[in-house]
């Protein structure tokens, strides 16, 4: 199945994540080696996110454990990179990143300038959250991974906030619920 529409650039503030099908985005200390073996990306998609990405807009945390910017699309993207904290005094300066300190709105307009008009992507799930409940979010880009994690980083973890209902791009009814099947890899044959 794909319904996938093709991505575009038209200054869009997209949420984009690879996530566990459990709902994590990364290990419990920001671990992405998950994503390494046994995941293949769908053809084109990371071509497309690299010519429609104008700049990325991160947190401190996700950026402490990866601190390269040619690491974004295996270097075949080159844009500026924004780095939302509170302590950008301690933060080890690289090309094309700023680090920010100001309100997450501030950082969104300060990297929509920045994307000339094409899309920023917020590789943050504490910054996707706020933007999400300040309405500041255009989509949401999900590739849902064929892996159960565990234990990690979610995604959306907003203790005591309310449902934010989605429309899902490109879908006949955009309120339908999604069905994925999946079967387990099995390390060893199954004994009962």
């Amino acid at each position: 199945m794909n319904d996938w529409e093709p991505q575009t650039a038209n200054g869009k503030v997209l949420w984009h994540f690879t996530m566990s099908l459990d709902g994590f985005v990364a290990g419990p200390n920001h671990e992405m080696d998950w994503m390494s073996t046994g995941i293949s990306p769908q053809p084109g998609l990371i071509e497309q996110y690299v010519e429609t990405t104008g700049a990325v807009l991160g947190g401190r945390r996700g950026w402490d454990r990866f601190p390269d910017p040619g690491a974004f699309y295996g270097g075949v993207w080159t844009g500026p990179i924004f780095v939302l904290t509170h302590h950008p005094e301690d933060a080890v300066p690289a090309e094309r990143v700023t680090f920010l300190d100001c309100d997450v709105a501030e950082a969104v307009r300060i990297a929509l300038d920045a994307a000339g008009g094409r899309n920023v992507e917020v590789l943050s799930p504490t910054i996707g959250a706020q933007l999400l409940e300040r309405g500041l979010l255009d989509e949401i880009d999900l590739h849902i991974a064929p892996v159960l994690l565990g234990e990690g980083i979610r995604l959306l973890d907003l203790p005591g906030g309310g449902p934010h209902y989605l429309h899902r791009v490109g879908a006949g009814d955009p309120t339908a619920e999604l069905s994925v099947r999946y079967r387990p890899v099995r390390r060893t044959p199954r004994r009962l």
